[in-house]
């Protein structure tokens, strides 16, 4: 989706496409490797998935939401200090000011991470340019997707945004969040053999943790967390050769 045209008056701040921040984590060493970086968290996303652990950014428009123009500030004096800016959610590619906020950081010289879940293949191509590293979550075999993001035919869509990584061969991250009850031992062998057909040969198993989960269900059945069986490890590596757990 093309940017606003910004005009060259006064006027330009207040006719651009802002980025709705719904939070800001100002220092992370793990969510962009290799990189001191920090994380700009976009309000909203469409999909509904029970495990999800920043439930208040679901709504298009949030009641935490910081102001774009404040955080580019305090992006300047940071500079020297972080390497990168990761965009996570939410769902990032949700937002039309997605590109034009990535320029704005990018011309002050950090690098651009994006964490997405593959909802809007076109939008994730329209801003590939402009990212260093994508961290994409792969939630089930696309057959089962409803099941865990609540939306029919959502599988598609992500599979096309991993084909589309692919492709570019931008540095990514393929990463599931395994839970008992979204993905059984079946749907996890299932999803090795399609993520293997695409080409993938890493792969992130994120175990379930109850922090932050507002799914009483899901939490009720993992209290604990996830683990899974090295038997079942050993089999999704004869499809994917390697496989780590977070």
């Amino acid at each position: 989706m093309a940017d606003v045209p910004v005009p060259d008056d006064d006027t330009a701040a207040s006719s651009r496409l802002m980025l709705h921040v719904g939070g800001l984590v100002p220092f992370t060493s793990t969510d962009f490797p290799g990189k001191l970086a920090a994380v700009i968290f976009c309000q909203g996303c469409p999909w509904r998935c029970g495990y999800c652990h920043n439930p208040h950014l679901l709504p298009a428009r949030g009641d935490r939401e910081q102001d774009w123009n404040a955080v580019l500030a305090w992006l300047d004096t940071r500079c020297g200090l972080l390497d990168g800016v990761v965009f996570s959610g939410g769902e990032p590619t949700a937002q039309a000011a997605l590109g034009s906020a990535m320029r704005d950081v990018r011309a002050k010289g950090y690098a651009i991470g994006l964490h997405t879940g593959g909802i809007y293949p076109r939008r994730l191509a329209d801003v590939l340019d402009l990212v260093d590293w994508v961290g994409i979550d792969i939630k089930a075999p696309v057959e089962k997707y409803g099941d865990v993001t609540g939306v029919h035919l959502s599988g598609p869509a992500a599979f096309a945004s991993l084909e589309i990584l692919m492709r570019a061969k931008i540095p990514c991250e393929v990463r599931t969040t395994v839970h008992r009850l979204l993905t059984p031992a079946a749907d996890l062998r299932l999803l090795a053999s399609e993520l293997a057909h695409y080409g993938v040969r890493d792969w992130k198993l994120q175990m379930f943790r109850p922090v932050g989960c507002a799914n009483g269900a899901l939490n009720a059945a993992s209290p604990h967390g996830e683990h899974l069986p090295e038997g079942l490890i050993e089999d999704l590596r004869r499809q994917v050769p390697r496989v780590e757990l977070q």
